[in-house]
């Protein structure tokens, strides 16, 4: 009989129980560690501006990369015909093009492989028994959000074909972004909860629950704001420390009417909502480690919690040298990817506090 996900075990684990719950909690674990490098890839597909090389959804044929001339300067000329090649790369050639194709194309077959590392351990282990009725549910729905994850994110790139564009929707971006970041916490927990199922809170004080979760909704709130900084390029303003323009909030931090337009349209205001997120995120995560280390907690979760505090200094650090830098790629790229890190290691903390065996 498999383990029960809900941790209320009615007899002893046996070695084959024991086996299939390392399983499937392996092929979780390595599904959240691939999904973690897409997220990365979209990032960089982003920065350098990639992610409108491909105009054509084919999710089938297109798994396979041009490989004749007349196939490569077929999808050169659809690229010529959209804005962002006539008003920023004109003039770069095929070569300038294939480069920005690879790594779309690369974010793209990414996707297909994270489909069939899912679906494919899903029905071997599924037949081998392995895997509890009351979870199936909740993977098959893993999987249709997987597959609708790939269809929003045409639906984010095909708005940066529009006459007058020459880069994606923001709005758009931050709902591809906040879909895989959620399907990633929601495959990470699921993952936890099957390699741990215990259910015995720890002796954490209510002090360290709150701040846990204080910093469970600061934290992605602070990462979609990330998400309209970077859909809007609001990063290439203001690129000085704490300051904005002179004053700590922006003088036209308000210009758009109605006010509420500011938060997700206005470069200034995007900006400086992040950067305040941002700050209050780090002094959340902080205290939460303060209070933790002076409680009793397991070493497991002390180890945790200093990583996710080592983890909200170090991308604050890359958040200011980004902006400093005026969003160099590598250091963009790496902003993004401490923020999944980071998020992994509030996930992990959190839930060991909720169910430590």
């Amino acid at each position: 009989m498999p383990f029960d996900l809900d941790s209320r075990q009615t007899r002893l684990e046996t070695p084959r129980d024991r086996q299939d719950r390392l399983m499937v909690s392996g092929w979780l674990f390595a599904v959240c560690a691939m999904t973690l490098v897409m997220i990365v890839l979209g990032g960089a597909t982003r920065v350098t501006g990639s992610g409108l090389s491909i105009m054509e959804w084919a999710p089938v044929s297109g798994a396979l990369p041009p490989w004749s001339d007349a196939e490569w300067q077929r999808l050169f000329a659809l690229y010529q015909k959209i804005p962002q090649y006539q008003l920023v790369n004109e003039g770069f050639g095929l070569a300038g093009f294939k480069h920005i194709f690879w790594l779309e194309w690369t974010h793209r077959l990414w996707g297909r492989l994270i489909g069939i590392v899912f679906i494919v351990p899903l029905i071997v282990l599924g037949l081998r028994g392995a895997i509890r009725r009351d979870l199936w549910l909740r993977l098959l729905g893993f999987f249709v959000l997987g597959g609708l994850q790939g269809a929003v994110g045409w639906f984010m790139v095909a708005s940066g074909f529009a006459a007058d564009s020459t880069a994606v929707s923001a709005y758009r971006l931050v709902a591809h972004l906040v879909l895989a970041l959620a399907l990633y916490v929601a495959i990470l927990w699921t993952a936890l909860g099957v390699l741990r199922p215990g259910s015995r809170r720890i002796a954490s004080s209510r002090a360290f629950r709150r701040l846990g979760l204080l910093c469970a909704i600061l934290l992605p709130v602070t990462i979609v704001a990330g998400g309209f900084v970077a859909g809007l390029h609001a990063g290439l303003i203001y690129n000085t420390f704490p300051l904005m323009g002179g004053s700590l909030v922006p003088p036209d931090y308000a210009d758009l009417h109605p006010f509420l337009r500011n938060w997700t349209e206005n470069l200034a205001a995007v900006q400086f909502d992040h950067r305040l997120l941002a700050t209050g995120t780090a002094i959340a995560v902080l205290a939460t480690v303060a209070v933790g280390l002076r409680a009793a907690l397991p070493r497991i979760v002390r180890l945790a919690v200093l990583a996710t505090g080592g983890l909200v200094l170090l991308q604050y650090s890359l958040g200011i040298a980004t902006l400093l830098g005026m969003v160099p790629i590598d250091l963009a790229v790496s902003h993004q990817a401490v923020a999944v890190l980071l998020l992994t290691a509030l996930t992990v903390t959190i839930h060991l506090d909720r169910r430590l065996p």
